[in-house]
């Protein structure tokens, strides 16, 4: 006690000016300050989400060897399982419109949402989008509801205070503070998503999945969705889904999408790094270069070329891939978007019309069935649809296998493979897929391209 009286002493005789700055509460305006109208603002939007899904498990009595369990993976019975999740939600419409993540909610067979005042209802999934980690319920029968309003999260800026609210580890509602810890957080992966996030230290936990970002306006800023942690506890590292994208998110929902369908670009784009700056004789590391563009890409034909570098996106400075489609998302398909880039030594403006991937050529989806050793594979000609929808490079082109099961998963194809060559004989249209899988060989040698790679499957029937 002693020791800690002196050290107080010391510091108030070193840092005078420090210590008398300090100051008593002098009004009860003061004395009061705190969350509390934002709290009772925001929390009642916020809900408790109970899922259940089926799973699929095998009973294996080599599952937990280290060495036997890969060779006998596919040994033993299939018995289904019930998974259960807890998260957390925010209504966003007195309709009953729910917000959640798909890690929470994906592909749930019962959904129940608890309230902020207890009452309980059954919820339907009416869109999901696995990639930015978000779910869009609609309550049943739902009726006087509170309401969370989106916040426009690209004028969030670092610093501000904010509060998370939700359910973690289930213990009830619970509400943390932290600020804005950072923006464009974009190498982070939610699952299997990859997206674009605000950084936040209010601690989020287990639970807090889905729960809303508030500002101190009670709006919401942004769906929490996940942490970076060692010991699976806050460590003040979590992020949010930014409102609008959010937001563009319930407005397709509201249009009767059951996938979020992004503006395409048909573009593989890179960071401008140290080293590509220096390159491109840029007095600092800016913007996202074009490396390969679809020539039906709108970028082609809003003026943009392969080797420019695009330096804002609606007067938003870009500096990654993710951050860039993040921009164009959050506009929506229909509207346009004005691009600022840099065309050599040049700066150039120029709009850019945010449009679905087009469906041309026609797909030709195939699918193989009968006897054949290929029965199960489901192929389709690659065009921009396909393109996006399997994260395809935009020079890819042939034919993709866009589902393998049944016989077909046994042969060593995968979902995503371009198919090359069948018995030896090239592969180019759909139409051949299926004309070759009808071969009566016992022997089979199938050619695919995968990840970028050639590579050929031999089997025998």
């Amino acid at each position: 006690m002693r020791l800690v009286v002196v050290l107080a002493m010391v510091c108030a005789a070193i840092f005078p000016a420090a210590a008398s700055s300090q100051s008593v509460p002098e009004t009860l305006g003061q004395v009061q300050l705190s969350f509390a109208p934002v709290v009772r603002h925001a929390a009642p939007a916020v809900v408790n989400i109970y899922a259940q899904r089926i799973v699929a498990q095998r009973q294996s009595p080599f599952a937990d060897d280290p060495f036997f369990g890969n060779l006998f993976r596919d040994f033993g019975q299939i018995t289904p399982r019930v998974q259960d999740s807890l998260g957390s939600g925010v209504i966003v419409s007195d309709d009953g419109i729910v917000v959640s993540n798909f890690h929470v909610v994906g592909n749930a067979t019962e959904i129940r949402v608890v309230l902020n005042d207890r009452r309980e209802y059954d919820a339907d999934i009416v869109l999901t989008d696995e990639e930015s980690d978000l779910a869009i319920l609609k309550l049943r029968n739902a009726s006087d509801l509170s309401v969370l309003e989106f916040a426009d999260s690209d004028q969030v800026e670092v610093g501000e205070l904010v509060l998370a609210i939700g359910n973690p580890f289930g213990v009830g509602q619970t509400v943390s503070s932290g600020i804005i810890s950072g923006l464009a957080r974009s190498g982070i992966a939610v699952g299997s998503g990859r997206g674009y996030f605000i950084q936040t230290d209010a601690p989020i936990n287990p639970g807090n999945s889905g729960g809303a970002l508030v500002d101190m306006q009670g709006r919401l800023v942004g769906v929490n969705t996940a942490i970076i942690t060692r010991s699976g506890a806050s460590h003040g590292i979590g992020f949010a889904i930014p409102a609008n994208l959010v937001a563009q998110v319930v407005e397709q929902a509201r249009d009767g999408q059951t996938r979020f369908q992004r503006p395409w670009a048909g573009v593989t784009a890179q960071a401008v790094d140290a080293s590509l700056a220096q390159a491109f004789d840029q007095p600092i590391p800016e913007g996202v270069i074009l490396l390969d563009l679809h020539p039906d890409s709108p970028l082609s034909e809003a003026g943009l070329q392969r080797g420019d570098i695009v330096l804002s996106v609606d007067g938003a400075a870009v500096n990654s891939a993710p951050e860039m489609m993040f921009r164009l998302a959050s506009q929506g398909i229909g509207s346009s978007s004005q691009l600022t880039y840099r065309h050599g030594d040049d700066i150039r403006t120029t709009r850019m019309n945010l449009i679905a991937p087009p469906e041309t050529p026609d797909r030709q989806a195939r699918s193989v069935d009968g006897r054949s050793a290929l029965r199960g594979l489901s192929v389709a000609r690659i065009n921009p649809g396909v393109i996006a929808e399997f994260n395809l490079s935009p020079s890819a082109e042939g034919v993709l296998a866009t589902s393998v099961q049944d016989f077909a998963a046994r042969t060593g194809l995968r979902t995503g493979d371009i198919l090359l060559a069948i018995n030896g004989e090239d592969v180019r249209t759909t139409d051949d897929v299926l004309r070759l899988s009808g071969s009566q060989s016992r022997n089979w040698h199938i050619d695919v391209l995968r990840d970028g790679r050639r590579v050929s499957l031999r089997f025998r029937i």
